[in-house]
Formats: structure tokens, sequence, C-alpha cells
């Protein structure tokens, strides 16, 4: 008798805490955009990504459509977690982070100055 195997979704535990998050200010610290500044508008948790502001543009062409012209269009492409720095909000230089409880919540704070960042 052939016996059927199951087929189990392996589920990750948890999410892992980023040292970004969207809306903050990075500053690129590897690769061919070193150096480059923006904001980040969107996150990619699982893939340990992030699409910053008016960096890392790559040429896309899109066909064009009924409400849509096509062309060739420049947009921000991922970068990975690990190229970007956060930039401290009282200094604008680069910072490691570090968490701690305040009033009974996790707070990031910038390493460099001590100033809880929001």
């Amino acid at each position: 008798m052939a016996q059927q195997k199951k087929s189990v979704s392996r589920q990750k535990r948890f999410t892992p805490k980023l040292h970004v998050k969207k809306g903050d200010r990075v500053r690129v610290i590897a690769g061919s955009q070193k150096g480059k500044e923006g904001e980040i508008l969107r996150i990619f948790p699982e893939k340990n990504r992030a699409i910053v502001d008016n960096v890392n543009l790559v040429k896309k062409h899109v066909k064009p459509t009924q409400n849509d012209q096509g062309g060739i269009h420049e947009i921000a492409a991922p970068l990975h977690l690990s190229n970007l720095m956060l930039l401290d909000p009282k200094t604008n230089e680069p910072t490691r982070i570090g968490r701690k409880e305040v009033d009974g919540k996790l707070v990031r704070y910038s390493k460099k100055t001590g100033e809880i960042i929001q």
C-alpha cells in the first residue's frame, strides 16, 4: 500500500524586526548607489529589500494601454536592507539603531546621539 505524504507548509515563526521602516531617511552605504540618500517608499520584509525614493533608478519599457501612454519610464528598484543605514534625525548622519523600552513600549533610538527615533 502506497503511503501518501502530507504537504506541510512551513510557516515562519515571526517576521524579524528591521532597523528601518517606511518613511525613514536612509543613506546607501554599499554598491553602485553608495552615498545617495532618500526616503523609504516601500519595504519587502520577506525579501529584506526596500525601495528608496530616487535611488537605484532603472529604465522600464512600458507598453501603451488605453489609459496610459507607453514609453521608457524610470522607476526605483529595490535595494537590500544591509546596504541602507538610517540617518540620525538630529545630525543627519548615518547611525546604528538600538531598541529600549520607554513607558512600556519598545522604541528605536540612535546609537550615535541617544535620540529617540519616531
